[in-house]
This record gives structure tokens, C-alpha cells and sequence, in this order.
């Protein structure tokens, strides 16, 4: 009978594979471009919507309506961006669940159950706060979802402008967090928020994805196929009373995201790269430029506070996330015999936690459907969105600057390639070619410097023989 081999115990929060890195890293860094361009946005909203000579234009252009009206699509300009461009965001968003179930980190069971317990405890807590909240003030339940959700490009911006170095780990758990958390949001909009259902638009939106998962399984490529379909199963969709932005999510689940042998990118993972940035760049902004224009006023303020839904959205983003978020890291790292990466600490988990207290573009848009109909409980909810994830931000950013030196060193360490080989050489440790290119690196290092000592020092003899030199005795000044 053989002895058992020993195991290593699980790490939580570990180092990422090397393709799972340099995804992620390509992944943020349009998002944190795309993050720092939806804050502009934001920020020219709230001014547009708050300069007496500027509010009726940017009431007018928000309302402004066009479209096919034949086609059930004769929408204003707020109601396109939301229904319209955000079907962007979450066809990227269906694509990144996608390759994290196939090929990402979520394929192992094991792997996954950390992000997605922390993901469902991050929604669970933020809506039982609000509950509690509404309940305890008399107020509306309606909004129990609004604070249930994370943005990732707006909690990237964050950490572009306080400029912490935070190790991949971490920004990958942030970026699986708010994939998970995207997919359950698209499911409580298709669940929660739809009411008079046109059976004939909804079979002809399936057919129409039938359509599309039969293409892509036949390998029919061209964009002039696809893209007037996704137009067609997404108008379908929005007519048959789901909110339309199910019919992108949906179709970026179908793409294959799993490589074929050759393949240097899998079509889900091209595509992706394509679209990512006219998401991040382009359709969120938008989104927020007309969804974050809301009358700002020291009594409007004041009502934030006093109000229980809107203490209640206020509270969820701010503790309801960082609670549910950390303690479902914990729970799952408890039950699942795990340990947290030694080069980090509990506290690094509660930070991003907290940052991920940012709610802003999915919370923007279930405040608007919970609401719809009160536009003055929609924009005291969308000012409590815009607070609580300020407060949020700010509460990161203090605990994240406590700890900036040491993720730096951790960043540092995950970049060095000492032997230029472009890949960071803590992941060619194991790799005896790596310890031979490097000792030819040390190995030229040091001839340099033996050259470079003999030259100072023949320099040095050369001036030492010189008559009045520095080396003769009983030398006198010129």
C-alpha cells in the first residue's frame, strides 16, 4: 500500500497562471481607460443637469425622442442608452463569464467557489441592509437590488487616480467579482423587472438566438451576419417586455471562448477585444452622461440621509458590500480548508471589498427600472448611488494608501524579468533554461565590471607616474 502524497494546501488570493494574467491585464487596462472616461462623464452630468443656464438643454437632449416608432422603438435618448448601449456592456460581460467558465479560473469548482460565494454574500448582504433599512423607516421595497451591484470600470478609475500598485490577484478578484456580480444583476432585471410579456416578440427574440448559436456552430463568420442579427433578437427582445440588455448578455454567452489547437485567441476572447473598448470607452460613458444627471442641492442632500430607501442604497453600497464581500471570502476559505496567499493580509481583502462598494452604472440602471414611473424617487435614488459610491471610494482609497508600500514591492516582484525574456521571472523559477539565461546575464554583468575595474585602475597607476602626480612623494601644488 502507497502512502498518500502530501497535498498543498489551497491558496486564496494566490498568483495567477501566466494566461490568466496577461488576460486580466489586458482586460483592466481598457477598463481602467474606459473607467476614467465614465467619471468625466459623470462628473458632466452632475454640472450639465446642475447649472441653472444648462439644465433645460440637458433635460431636452435626454428626452429628445427617435427611432422607428412602427418598430416599437421610437425611444428618447436616455432610454436608448440605457436599453441600447448597455446591451454592449453586457455582451462583453457574457463573453467574460463565458471564458471564465471554460478556460478562466471559474473552470475549477474549486477555484470558482471563492469568487462566487463572496460575489452572492456581496449581493445578499447590500439587499438585506436595504430591506432592513425600508422596513425599519416604512419605506419601499422596491429598491432592494439597486446596491446589490458592482462597477468594475468606475472602482478601476479609483485606482488609476490614487495610483496604488495592487497586485494582480487582488484586481483579478475584483474583476470576478464584478463578472459574477453582472450575470445575477441581467437575472434579477430579467426576473424581478418585467411585467406584461409579448409572447410573439419573446419566441421570435429565441428564434432569432437559436439563429445565432446555429451560425456560430456551422463556423459562419462575417460581422454583416451577426451584427443585423444582434440588432434584430436585441429590438425583438425589448419588445417582448425583458429588458433588452438580456439579449446581449445572452448572446455573448454563446460565443465559443475555448481555444482550438493553433488558435493564438479563441473567436470569444477576439471578439472580446474588439468590443471591449466601444464598451468601455463608448456606451458606458454615454450610459452615465445621460443616467447621472441629477439636481444636486443641500436639501436634496439632507433627504439622501433621512429617507429609507435611499439610506438604505446608501448603507448597502457602503457596508452592505464590504461585509457581504469579505465575509463570504472568509466563509468560503473556512469551509474549503483554504489559506489566504502568504504575501497578503486580511485587510487587503476588506479594502477591495470596499471598493467594490461602487455601484454605479448597473445600480443607476435598476434604480431607474425599481422606480419607474416616480422621477422623484428615481433621482433621490440616483443621488444616493452617486453618494454611496463616493463614500465607498473614499473609504478604499484610505485603507488601500495604508497599505500602497507594500503592494508596490509585490508589484515590483510580479513585473522583474532580469533575464528579458518577457515573462516575469517569478513564473520561470521551476525553469532550469531560466537560472542559465540568468547566470549569463550575472555572468556579463560581472565582465563589464572587471573591465571597467582595470581601466580605473591603469588610470589610475598612469596618473600616480605622472612627475608633480598625485602618487610622487614630497609633491607640491603647481
Amino acid at each position: 500500500m502507497t502512502a498518500p502524497r502530501p497535498t498543498t494546501p489551497r491558496k486564496v488570493l494566490g498568483r495567477l497562471s501566466l494566461p490568466e494574467r496577461t488576460y486580466v491585464a489586458d482586460a483592466l487596462r481598457t477598463e481602467t481607460v474606459g473607467g476614467v472616461l465614465l467619471l468625466a462623464a459623470a462628473v458632466i452630468a452632475l454640472l450639465w443637469a446642475n447649472i441653472p443656464a444648462l439644465h433645460d438643454s440637458y433635460e431636452s437632449v435626454s428626452h429628445y425622442h427617435l427611432g422607428p416608432a412602427a418598430l416599437g422603438l421610437n425611444l428618447s435618448v436616455a432610454h436608448w442608452a440605457a436599453d441600447g448601449l448597455l446591451a454592449i456592456f453586457f455582451f462583453v460581460a457574457g463573453i467574460e463569464l463565458k471564458r471564465e467558465l471554460v478556460a478562466g479560473d471559474l473552470r475549477d469548482p474549486k477555484a470558482a467557489a471563492l469568487p462566487v460565494v463572496a460575489a452572492l454574500c456581496g449581493m445578499a448582504v447590500p439587499a438585506l441592509v436595504y430591506t432592513l433599512s425600508s422596513v425599519t423607516g416604512g419605506g419601499s421595497l422596491d429598491g432592494w437590488a439597486v446596491p446589490t451591484a458592482t462597477d468594475i470600470a468606475f472602482a478601476l478609475a479609483v485606482l488609476a487616480v490614487i495610483g496604488t500598485s495592487l497586485p494582480s490577484a487582488l484586481r483579478a478578484f475584483l474583476l470576478t467579482l464584478a463578472v459574477v456580480d453582472d450575470l445575477f444583476a441581467i437575472l434579477i432585471i430579467a426576473v424581478f423587472f418585467t411585467d406584461d410579456l409579448n409572447f410573439a416578440a419573446l419566441g421570435g427574440a429565441v428564434a432569432g438566438l437559436v439563429l445565432f448559436w446555429l451560425l456560430l456552430r456551422t463556423g459562419v463568420r462575417g460581422w454583416y451576419v451577426y451584427v443585423p442579427l444582434g440588432l434584430v433578437v436585441w429590438a425583438l427582445m425589448y419588445n417582448s417586455g425583458i429588458h433588452a440588455t438580456v439579449a446581449g448578455v445572452a448572446m455573448g454567452l454563446m460565443l465559443r471562448c475555448h481555444r482550438h489547437e493553433g488558435e493564438g485567441r479563441s473567436p470569444g476572447e477576439h471578439i472580446e477585444h474588439l468590443v471591449r473598448p466601444l464598451s468601455a470607452g463608448l456606451a458606458v460613458p454615454l450610459f452615465a452622461l445621460f443616467s447621472a444627471g441629477v439636481a444636486v442641492s443641500g436639501g436634496a442632500l439632507a433627504d439622501v440621509f433621512t429617507q429609507p430607501e435611499t439610506l438604505g442604497v446608501v448603507l448597502g453600497l457602503v457596508v452592505g458590500k464590504a461585509l457581504g464581500i469579505f465575509g463570504g471570502t472568509w466563509l468560503a476559505a473556512r469551509f474549503t480548508r483554504a489559506s489566504l496567499s502568504d504575501d497578503l493580509a486580511w485587510a487587503d481583502v476588506f479594502a477591495v471589498a470596499s471598493l467594490a462598494g461602487i455601484g454605479f452604472t448597473v445600480s443607476l440602471l435598476i434604480g431607474e427600472l425599481a422606480f419607474e414611473g416616480d422621477q422623484t424617487m428615481t433621482n433621490e435614488v440616483k443621488a444616493a448611488v452617486l453618494i454611496g459610491s463616493l463614500v465607498a471610494a473614499t473609504l478604499a482609497t484610505v485603507l488601500l494608501k495604508i497599505r500602497n508600500a507594500e503592494y508596490r514591492r509585490l508589484w515590483e516582484d510580479e513585473e522583474r524579468d532580469e533575464d528579458a525574456d518577457g515573462i516575469p521571472d517569478v513564473y520561470e523559477e521551476d525553469d532550469p533554461a531560466y537560472h542559465l539565461r540568468l547566470a549569463a546575464v550575472y555572468e556579463r554583468k560581472a565582465a563589464e565590471h572587471r573591465r571597467i575595474a582595470q581601466e580605473k585602475a591603469a588610470a589610475r597607476h598612469g596618473l600616480a607616474e605622472v612627475p608633480g602626480g598625485a602618487g610622487e612623494d614630497h609633491h607640491r601644488p603647481a
